[in-house]
């Protein structure tokens, strides 16, 4: 089958991108004819194994860093495409919480979602383009002891919204994601998680905690992507300021 190239000579921004839902974004912008990527993941080691055509940028650091959006900014000028992905988790009731986890996990998923999509706006200027956020179906339906985490990504959904109405005029289109349970690395940080893969196996505790989705699974990274690519390309030209559900049902 021949590939779709709906993304020829293109250049594209992606965070978290040497894992997960980010890395498949990546495989498959290549795949669909990219010609430069700037990618962004603090794990240097998973962003060389990423074996893509073009001219790939991998810059190792934090999306929190705002001296890494200094030196990428100009280096990204005229910048067609981005996806706001980054994020950590988060487990615990609110009342639990320290401050200084909190704020650990807004710097990443907030204020390094907010100087990602800032710097690619700007990158992108009067000349156009579209950007992606990789919210969640965290930050629609509330979800107990992961507090944290869907408050930023409901803040990151809003702020695509926000962004959407101040560049249309730019010709710049904005939307974000909010997917429901995706098997990514980023459930091996919770302890709950790890308990259950000591006593069960990983597959069998992704099939447990999906008994919560009404269609009994957890999506792949890859599925994320065509959608994200979706949003991204040409084919949905007249679509922004749009917060796409893709759960399997879990918010119904």
């Amino acid at each position: 089958m021949t590939q779709i190239q709906d993304f020829q000579g293109r250049s594209a921004l992606v965070t978290g991108a040497a894992s997960g839902i980010g890395a498949a974004c990546a495989r498959s912008l290549a795949e669909r004819g990219a010609a430069q990527l700037f990618l962004v993941d603090v794990d240097g080691a998973g962003l060389d194994a990423l074996d893509l055509a073009g001219n790939v940028h991998r810059i190792t650091g934090s999306v929190a860093d705002e001296a890494l959006w200094a030196e990428l900014e100009p280096q990204m000028t005229g910048l067609d495409h981005s996806i706001v992905n980054a994020g950590i988790g988060s487990g615990g009731p609110i009342a639990s919480l320290s401050l200084a986890e909190w704020r650990r996990v807004m710097a990443v998923n907030l204020d390094g979602a907010f100087m990602t999509l800032a710097s690619s706006l700007r990158a992108m200027g009067e000349s156009g383009g579209s950007a992606v956020v990789v919210a969640s179906t965290t930050g629609i339906k509330p979800v107990a002891g992961i507090g944290p985490y869907g408050v930023s990504k409901a803040a990151v959904a809003h702020m695509a919204r926000i962004a959407a109405v101040e560049n249309a005029k730019l010709g710049i289109r904005v939307n974000a994601i909010a997917p429901g349970g995706v098997d990514t690395a980023i459930w091996e940080s919770g302890e709950d998680f790890k308990r259950s893969v000591a006593a069960i196996g990983r597959d069998s505790t992704l099939k447990a905690m999906a008994k919560t989705t009404p269609s009994g699974r957890f999506a792949s990274s890859e599925e994320m992507a065509e959608t994200i690519l979706y949003l991204l390309s040409d084919a949905a030209s007249n679509i922004t300021g749009h917060v796409m559900v893709s759960d399997g049902g879990f918010t119904l």
